[in-house]
């Protein structure tokens, strides 16, 4: 009997996010669009948003009168309705956004954070930042939670970081944990390039399946997203795309590594050579693409944007030149639509993504 409770539990809010993801994609819908849309028989799309009209999450949104046949009715997302916080932690700052439930970013601010910080000093000052961002929006009572997007390598499942790249005080930190009983809300700790990717997928629907965000911020990763979902590995460590070798004789990297992407890169950054990095990024991301088969690249990260041209033109350059069949193999480069914000952002969304989206799967 309870197995059974279960998995009408498990339909009921599978059908939901069905639902859910054609009311972000679509400004207004009617009961018949979504089924055509979803497969659900229409019986089954009137349970459902009768369900997510009481919770207010949607709305009706008036009548279509057609010239022929019955009247529909009209709903439409409550985008105001739902907000989560995300937060990007990066080596050198602290940035936090406010999204709804539509993932439209509402607020930003960025905070430096002390150098060699502590859990505790990046805590106290996510916590002033929440309190700013409470007391400049009404949502209390609409707050779904806290995502952190965090330098890696860590464990997602646990909530742990284990041993953050550079970073001295942060060797096995349960931070999902830890955030919880500071912040005194629900936390969703993930690697910073997969929230970023996940910001990226939400933005650009189903046509986004296999993809990487590739991150250059005080480091270089990628969030991959393969098969229409995020993809973190057997460890939930996949992304450390910055410490694959390029260069065996190449200098050596906080991993322990020689010649990673990562370290021969940030060499070519010191010597004043943007020009010869962006180069470097291009030859990583061709050995990605030829292991992923990949139709989108995304680029992002704040030391990249402030050099995304010349990124950018290396990048599609090396596709372009170094990919074999680039005619057939044909992958599209972009810049982030999010710029600055997506990875907090993407956060936000992977906890808003935890009550409304396909249950029995790990967050986006």
């Amino acid at each position: 009997m309870h197995r059974i409770a279960a998995d009408l539990t498990f339909l009921r809010d599978y059908n939901e996010a069905l639902v859910m993801a054609l009311a972000r994609t679509w400004r207004t819908f009617e009961r018949n669009t979504v089924s055509d849309a979803t497969g659900l028989t229409p019986q089954a799309v009137s349970k459902v948003l009768a369900r997510l009209v009481e919770e207010g999450v949607v709305a009706p949104a008036g009548v279509r009168r057609p010239a022929i046949g019955k009247p529909a009715g009209v709903y439409e997302l409550v985008p105001h309705s739902r907000y989560a916080i995300g937060a990007h932690v990066s080596r050198r700052t602290v940035r936090m956004v406010l999204v709804d439930l539509a993932g439209t970013v509402l607020w930003s601010a960025v905070m430096a954070l002390p150098a060699d910080f502590t859990p505790g000093d990046l805590l106290d000052g996510m916590a002033g930042l929440i309190d700013k961002v409470r007391a400049e929006h009404e949502i209390d009572g609409r707050l779904t939670g806290v995502g952190i997007g965090m330098i890696g390598p860590l464990d997602h499942a646990a909530g742990t970081v284990r041993d953050a790249h550079r970073m001295r005080h942060w060797h096995d930190i349960p931070l999902g944990a830890f955030a919880e009983d500071v912040l005194g809300l629900p936390v969703h700790l993930d690697k910073d390039v997969t929230a970023g990717v996940t910001a990226e997928a939400w933005r650009r629907g189903a046509a986004f399946r296999d993809a990487a965000l590739i991150m250059v911020e005080s480091g270089v990763g990628a969030g991959l997203w393969l098969g229409g979902a995020a993809h973190r590995g057997s460890h939930t460590n996949a992304g450390e795309f910055g410490h694959t070798v390029v260069a065996l004789d190449g200098p050596r990297c906080a991993c322990g590594r020689r010649g990673c992407i990562e370290a021969v890169h940030d060499a070519a950054v010191e010597a004043g050579d943007v020009g010869r990095a962006a180069e470097v990024l291009g030859v990583g991301v061709v050995n990605l693409l030829q292991t992923l088969d990949l139709e989108h690249v995304v680029l992002a990260g704040a030391d990249l944007l402030r050099h995304a041209k010349v990124y950018r033109d290396a990048v599609e350059e090396a596709v372009r030149t170094q990919v074999p069949r680039a005619d057939w193999l044909t992958v599209e480069v972009t810049l982030s639509s999010l710029g600055e914000d997506v990875i907090a952002a993407g956060a936000a969304m992977q906890v808003l993504d935890a009550r409304y989206g396909i249950p029995g799967l790990a967050p986006l």
